[in-house]
C-alpha cells in the first residue's frame, strides 16, 4: 500500500495550515500526519543546521574564506505522487527563504557579504530551471494565486533578499509568524510611498546631511559623534512618530548613545540649533550654583510636537553618560512610570525607543538584562522598538573582534523578537522597516529590533584617523555617496523632483542654521532646560542647607490605627501558613498591646501613611515581597492556592497605589529601571532594595553616572531610595558591608542623602521625609539585618505619630557630667557598644548615633559635644575595617574634635570568612572603644 496515500486528495494550502498546527502542538494532528511532518522536519533540520552553523558575522570582508557546510539534503518524498513531491519541494524552498533569506540580502552598503553555503539555489531543494514555468499551488502559501515557480522565486527574492532581511522563524507562535508573513507579502515587502511622502523623506534626509556638514565646517575638529553614514535614521524616526501618533501613541521615550544625538535633538525633537551652537562655543551655563553641566552630546530634552496629522505628542530623549546601553534601562523605567501614571489600562500609548550601536548591543551585558525584563509584570512596557545604528565598527575594533554571534542583534532571540536588517543607504526601505516595527509593536505589545546597516564616515570622533585601523573600508567610504544624494538621484530618475530640488533644500536649511549661529553668538550663557520638567512642577532644587532643614513628617494617630488594623489582619475565608498567621498576630500585638513596634512595622506603616496621603509606592528588588531576611511579608500567599494577599492594597483610604515586585536577578538594569521610574514620577516613593547591600556594586555604573551625579550634570532631580542591608554578623565578605565608604566618597554639595538608622521610628520618618519635601534627592539607607528582630530596636506608636526624623541621636542613658569618652558611631555597632558598656558597668562613656551621614549635621553634633563638658576622649567607632565605613569621610568632614579610631585594621576584603575570626576581630574593635591604650 502507498504509505503516503493520504496525501493524494489533499490541497497544498491545507498542508501549510496543518503544519502550523503541528508546530504549535504536535499531538493535536492525526498520527500519520505527525509522522510525516516529523520526517519533513528531520530533513529540513539537516539542511538548516549546516546552513546556520556556517554563518559568521554578517559584514564579512570580500577576502574572507567562503563558509562551507554540508550540501542540503533533499527530503525523501518517494511514494508521494510526483506532482505533490514538487509541491512539497516548493514549500521547502519557501521555508528556506523565510528561515535563511536574511543571509542573502543586499543590506550592506560598503562591504561585500560573506558567501554562505548552501545557498537558496533551486538545486538545493530538488528543483531546477526546468520547473520555473510550472504552476504550483504552493504560491498560496506566500499570498499568491497558483503561480509559476519563477513568479514564486521572484516574490521570495523581493520579500526576503532585497534591502530588508528579516529574522522571525524562531518565533514559536504560528499566529504571530502568519501575521508577519502576511505583512511582508504586502507589496512584496517593498516601500510604496507617494510623491509627497518621498519628498518628506528627502526633506528629513537633507536636514540630517546638511546639519552634519554645517557643523563640520563651522566647528572643525570638535567632537560631535556625527550621524554621517546613518542619516536615514532621521526620516525613519520622524516617520515613526507620525505613524505612531495616528495609532494612538501620545508619549515617546527615547534613549540613545552619543552618535547622532545632536541631529536627533535638532531635527526630530526640535531643539534650538542656537542652543546647540552655544554648547559648541563652550559658554558657561545660566545657573552655575547648582549645576555643572555635561558635554553637548549627552544632554536630554523634552519637547511637545504637533504631528502632520494634528496629534499632540510628548517627546522625551533621556540624558545619558558615555557608558553605552546604560540609558536603555532608564528609559524603560521612565516609560513604565508614565504608563502607570497616565495610561494604566493601555500601555501602548507610551512608546519606548532604544537606539544602540552595533558594538554596544553585542558587547554590553545590560542589554541582556533589559531584554529579560521585557515581559515581566514589574518591568514590562508594552514593547520597545530597538534601533541599531550599525557602523560595522566599535571605536577602532572591527566587528569580527566585537562579537561571536552572527548578528549584533542576536540578543533579540531571547524574547523571540523579530529582527529586520536594513540597508541604511535605502532611505525608503529604512522607513518601511520602521513602519513594520511599529505595526508589530502595536499588534503584539512586544519588542522588535531593526539593524540599520550603514557606516561611520569619520573616526570614533571627528578628530580620529580611521584609516589607522580600517584602511580598506575607509577607501570605500571616502568615495561613497551619502544617503540623501543617492535618494535624490533615484527621485530625479523617477521624475518626482528636478535636478535643483536638493540644492534649494540645502540652501534654505543652511541659511536657517547661519541665522541661528549668529543669534547664538550674541548670548553670553548657555541655557539648559531640565529633562521632563513638565513632570516636576512644584519641585525646586535644594542645596545642602535646605536638606538639613526639618520636615514635618508627623501622621495622625487615628489614621495610623486604621492602617495598623488592616496590615495586622488576614482574610478569614482563606488559609495561610501557621507561621504567617503568627507573624501577623504578633504585629497586631506589638501595635495594639505592647506598644513596641519593630522595623517591619515601621516600614509598612510608612508605606501605608504615604498611600493614604495620595502618594504611590513602588518597591522592587530580589525577593522584596517577603524580604531577604523574612521580615517584610508585604505579600503573603494563601497556603493551598498560592494566591497573593497584599494588605497595603486594602487600606481604608486607598488614595495611592502600592506596587511591589520581586525582580529578576539583576542589579544594573533594575536599578536603572527604578531610577528612570523615579525620574518620571516624583510623587511616587520608588525603592530598590539590594538582597545584601554589597550586591549593589553590580549597579555601580548607575550609582556613579546617574544616582550621584545626574543633578549636577543634567539638572535632573530624582528621589530613588536604595535600601542596602548592612551589618557585621559573621556572614563573610560578601554579606556584611554595603560599602558605605563608596557612597560617602560620592557625596558632595547637595547630591543625595545617606542614612544609617538605628530605630524603627527614625526609619519611618526618613521614608516619609522623602515624599514630604518640595525637592527630591536620591536616598541611600544602610538597613539592618540582625536588628530587624533585636529586642531593643523598637519604637512606640507615639514616636511614629508625632515624631520627626532625627539626624543625630544623643545617648539617652548618659549622665553628661560623668562622661569622659564621647563615642560617635552609626548603625548596628551602637547596640553592640551599649551591650558592652552594660557588661563593663561603665558610666563614663556616652554614644552619639549619627543617623544621617550626608549631609552631615555638623551644628547638631557641635551642640551635643557642648553638653559633655568633661569629655576629653573623642572616638569614632565602627565595625568596618579602617579603610572602609565612614572613618575617612568623618576625617574629611568633621574637624570639631580630634577623633580616635576604634575599628578593625585595614583589610582588602570587608570581612573574614571564618565566623570565629570575625567575632574575635569584632570584639577587639569594641575593646578599643573602652580602652584608649589599644589601637589597631
Amino acid at each position: 500500500m502507498d504509505r503516503f496515500s493520504f496525501l493524494n486528495a489533499a490541497h497544498t494550502a491545507f498542508f501549510a495550515d496543518l503544519y502550523d498546527q503541528y508546530i504549535e502542538n504536535p499531538d493535536s494532528v492525526e498520527p500519520s500526519w505527525r509522522s510525516f511532518f516529523q520526517g519533513f522536519d528531520f530533513a529540513a533540520s539537516d539542511y538548516g543546521s549546516g546552513f546556520t552553523e556556517a554563518a559568521a558575522p554578517q559584514q564579512q570582508t570580500a577576502s574572507a574564506p567562503q563558509a562551507s557546510a554540508p550540501q542540503a539534503p533533499v527530503s525523501d518524498y518517494s511514494g508521494i505522487p510526483e506532482k505533490l513531491q514538487k509541491e512539497f519541494k516548493v514549500l521547502s524552498l519557501i521555508e528556506g527563504y523565510r528561515t535563511r533569506g536574511h543571509l542573502f540580502t543586499k543590506t550592506n552598503p560598503v562591504r561585500e557579504r560573506r558567501n554562505f553555503s548552501p545557498t537558496l539555489d533551486l538545486s538545493n531543494f530538488g528543483l531546477n530551471d526546468a520547473d520555473l514555468d510550472t504552476v504550483f499551488d504552493a504560491g498560496k502559501e506566500v499570498g499568491l494565486p497558483p503561480s509559476s515557480l519563477r513568479a514564486i522565486v521572484d516574490h521570495l527574492q523581493k520579500v526576503y533578499c532585497g534591502h530588508i532581511g528579516i529574522e522571525y522563524m524562531y518565533i514559536r507562535d504560528p499566529k504571530t509568524r502568519k501575521w508577519i508573513q502576511n505583512r511582508l507579502s504586502v507589496n512584496n515587502n517593498e516601500p510604496d510611498f507617494n510623491a509627497e511622502q518621498k519628498k518628506n523623506i528627502l526633506f528629513k534626509l537633507n536636514e540630517a546631511v546638511s546639519f552634519e556638514s554645517f557643523l563640520h565646517t563651522k566647528y572643525v575638529g570638535q567632537k560631535r559623534f556625527s550621524l554621517e553614514g546613518g542619516e536615514s535614521l532621521i526620516p525613519a524616526i520622524d516617520a515613526l512618530i507620525e505613524a505612531a501618533a495616528d495609532k494612538g501613541v501620545e508619549q515617546f521615550v527615547v534613549g540613545m548613545p552619543h552618535r547622532g544625538r545632536l541631529s536627533v535633538l535638532a531635527n526630530v525633537f526640535g531643539k534650538s540649533t542656537s542652543d546647540i551652537f552655544s554648547e559648541f562655543d563652550g559658554k558657561d551655563y545660566d545657573d552655575d550654583a547648582l549645576f555643572d553641566g555635561d558635554v553637548k552630546y549627552h544632554l536630554g530634552l523634552t519637547s511637545q510636537k504637533v504631528t502632520k496629522g494634528g496629534k499632540q505628542v510628548n517627546l522625551n530623549l533621556a540624558p545619558n553618560p558615555s557608558h553605552l546601553e546604560t540609558v536603555g534601562a532608564v528609559i524603560e523605567g521612565i516609560a513604565r512610570a508614565k504608563q502607570d501614571k497616565y495610561y494604566p489600562d493601555d500601555f501602548s500609548k507610551v512608546l519606548p525607543i532604544a537606539l544602540h550601536g552595533d558594538a554596544a548591543i553585542a558587547g554590553q551585558g545590560i542589554v541582556y538584562e533589559i531584554v529579560q525584563m521585557a515581559k515581566l509584570d514589574g518591568y514590562k512596557t508594552g514593547g520597545t522598538i530597538h534601533l541599531v545604528v550599525n557602523n560595522q565598527v566599535g571605536f577602532t575594533t572591527n566587528y569580527l573582534d566585537a562579537r561571536s554571534s552572527t548578528y549584533c542583534t542576536d540578543v533579540a532571540k531571547v524574547t523571540l523578537s523579530p529582527v529586520l536588517h536594513v540597508n541604511a543607504d535605502d532611505a525608503e526601505a529604512v522607513v518601511h522597516a520602521m513602519l513594520f516595527a511599529l505595526d508589530y509593536r502595536m499588534e503584539f505589545g512586544t519588542d522588535v529590533f531593526i539593524d540599520l546597516l550603514g557606516y561611520r564616515k569619520y573616526g570614533h570622533n571627528e578628530g580620529d584617523e580611521p584609516r589607522f585601523t580600517q584602511p580598506k573600508l575607509y577607501k570605500i567610504i571616502a568615495t561613497h555617496k551619502n544617503p540623501r544624494d543617492l535618494y535624490a538621484d533615484s527621485l530625479v530618475a523617477a521624475g518626482v523632483i528636478d535636478g535643483d530640488y536638493v540644492s534649494t533644500l540645502e540652501k534654505e536649511y543652511k541659511a536657517k542654521l547661519e541665522e541661528n549661529l549668529e543669534a547664538s553668538r550674541k548670548k553670553d550663557l548657555t541655557v539648559i532646560t531640565p529633562f521632563m520638567q513638565n513632570e516636576w512642577e512644584g519641585f525646586a532644587q535644594a542645596d545642602a542647607d535646605v536638606m538639613l532643614q526639618k520636615v514635618n513628617t508627623a501622621f495622625s494617630r487615628e489614621m495610623l490605627d486604621d492602617i495598623a488594623k488592616v496590615i495586622t489582619e488576614l482574610p478569614t475565608d482563606k488559609k495561610f501558613m501557621n507561621k504567617v498567621q503568627k507573624l501577623v498576630n504578633d504585629r497586631k500585638n506589638m501595635y495594639f498591646e505592647t506598644d513596641k513596634l519593630d522595623w517591619a512595622m515601621a516600614e509598612l506603616l510608612a508605606y501605608g501613611s504615604l498611600i493614604t496621603e495620595g502618594y504611590d509606592v513602588r518597591l522592587s528588588g530580589q525577593d522584596v515581597e517577603r524580604g531577604t531576611f523574612s521580615h517584610r511579608h508585604a505579600v503573603v500567599k494563601v497556603e493551598d492556592s498560592e494566591e497573593e494577599y497584599v494588605a497595603l492594597t486594602q487600606l481604608k483610604e486607598q488614595n495611592g497605589k502600592f506596587n511591589i515586585f520581586n525582580s529578576l536577578l539583576s542589579e544594573y538594569a533594575v536599578v536603572g529601571f527604578d531610577y528612570g521610574y523615579a525620574l518620571a514620577n516624583p510623587k511616587a516613593l520608588t525603592i530598590w532594595e539590594a538582597q545584601f547591600g554589597d550586591f549593589s556594586n553590580g549597579a555601580q555604573i548607575m550609582i556613579d553616572q546617574y544616582i550621584s551625579a545626574a543633578e549636577d550634570k543634567w539638572n535632573n532631580q530624582n528621589g530613588l531610595v536604595m535600601l542596602l542591608p548592612h551589618g557585621y554578623e559573621g556572614q563573610g565578605a560578601e554579606h556584611s558591608s554595603a560599602r558605605m565608604e563608596r557612597y560617602l566618597q560620592l557625596c558632595a554639595n547637595h547630591n543625595m542623602f545617606v542614612a544609617d538608622c538605628t530605630t524603627p521610628a527614625n526609619f519611618f520618618h526618613l521614608l516619609r521625609r522623602q515624599m514630604k519635601t518640595t525637592y527630591r534627592k536620591p536616598l541611600i539607607v544602610f538597613t539592618p539585618k540582625s536588628l530587624l528582630r533585636h529586642p531593643l530596636v523598637v519604637s512606640t506608636v507615639e514616636e511614629f505619630a508625632n515624631g520627626t526624623f532625627q539626624e543625630v541621636l544623643d545617648d539617652p542613658a548618659a549622665e553628661a557630667d560623668k562622661v569622659k569618652t564621647l563615642v560617635f558611631c552609626t548603625g548596628k555597632f551602637y547596640y553592640d557598644l551599649i551591650a558592652e558598656r552594660e557588661n563593663l558597668k561603665r558610666d563614663d562613656v556616652a554614644f552619639v548615633r549619627i543617623e544621617q551621614l550626608f549631609p552631615l549635621p555638623v551644628e547638631q553634633l557641635k551642640a551635643i559635644i557642648a553638653k559633655y563638658p568633661n569629655a576629653d576622649d573623642y572616638v569614632w567607632a565602627q565595625e568596618e575595617p579602617k579603610n572602609m565605613g565612614a572613618y575617612s569621610y568623618m576625617l574629611m568632614n568633621f574637624n570639631e574634635v580630634k577623633l580616635r579610631l576604634a575599628s578593625l585594621k585595614a583589610y582588602s576584603a570587608p570581612a573574614a570568612g571564618s565566623y570565629t575570626r570575625s567575632k574575635k576581630r569584632h570584639a577587639a574593635a569594641i575593646a578599643m572603644v573602652f580602652n584608649k591604650d589599644l589601637f589597631n
